[in-house]
């Protein structure tokens, strides 16, 4: 695989493709970033791209142009998308009719799981990919450490870490630049074909404990409180979030609130090479930058 060879980024525009445009540039690695709207190019152009291909990763038909030419795709379908499964065959087949090399595709931590229905479509799409014929490799990160960027100003000003679940549930995490260090990783070096690798940070925080680190790292008490599941869904659909992803999100709230959600740091250690983030440190890092 030459350096000049383009690697091809799906879903772009999202935080997660932006993370992995930023890692594989930072290594001198040509990125083709597949967006869906022109008002991201600017955007994924600023993280390091320097192919920008425009196309709706529902028409088939513009996901084997995108590919051509290829050496690698990382594939990172929009977060809950209804048509994940669908979405994710149309990537794999243009894969294969463009010749690309390699696939990894960005899955998530316990596809397995029938009851959040976002993680049940990454499974369908894993399996499609054991039945391709392609060299793949298969990332499952946890939830991010920065989904708590969404109320930071709340966290930061009103001393308020609030969740639509039960604060005794307990979610693995991970920082999403390291999933991106990972991505690069398995994307620019050989050994991982046919390997599917579980991404998680160490500890297992409820979110008592998430609120107190959060608190510990701003030098303020911040607490923890629960957002009704009924106001959740009213301010979600006001933000313009469509029914289908809404009830995922649901979904998805609900199994937490039973069940939590674990996994081990011993995968992602070893492909660091060195001990991961912590929870810890990513909220002091948060604080110092403001």
């Amino acid at each position: 695989m030459a350096a000049d060879e383009p690697i091809l980024v799906t879903g772009a525009g999202g935080k997660t493709g932006l993370a992995v445009i930023r890692a594989l540039a930072a290594a001198g690695r040509r990125v083709r970033a597949l967006v869906r709207q022109p008002a991201h190019r600017e955007r994924v152009a600023s993280q390091g791209a320097a192919e920008i291909v425009e196309g709706d990763l529902e028409d088939r038909g513009a996901l084997t142009p995108a590919a051509r030419g290829a050496c690698t795709i990382y594939h990172v379908c929009p977060n809950v998308h209804p048509a994940e499964v669908a979405i994710g065959r149309g990537v794999i087949a243009a894969a294969r009719a463009a010749g690309v090399e390699r696939f990894v595709l960005h899955s998530v931590l316990h596809p397995q799981v029938e009851a959040m229905p976002h993680h049940w479509a990454k499974l369908r799409v894993e399996e499609r990919l054991f039945e391709s014929g392609l060299d793949f490799t298969i990332l499952q990160p946890a939830p991010y450490m920065q989904n708590v960027l969404a109320q930071w100003r709340s966290i930061r000003d009103d001393g308020v870490y609030r969740v639509p679940y039960d604060l005794s549930a307990r979610v693995a995490m991970v920082d999403l630049e390291e999933v991106a260090k990972v991505a690069t990783r398995v994307l620019t070096e050989p050994g991982h074909g046919g390997a599917t690798y579980e991404l998680c940070a160490p500890g297992l925080l409820d979110q008592h404990q998430i609120a107190a680190v959060l608190g510990d790292a701003l030098g303020r008490p911040v607490h923890a409180a629960v957002v009704p599941r009924a106001e959740w869904r009213e301010r979600a659909a006001a933000a313009g979030l469509e029914r289908a992803r809404i009830e995922t999100l649901l979904a998805m709230f609900r199994y937490y609130e039973r069940f939590g959600m674990s996994g081990s740091p011993w995968v992602l250690e070893r492909l660091l090479g060195r001990p991961p983030v912590g929870f810890g440190d990513f909220a002091r890092r948060l604080a110092a930058a403001g």
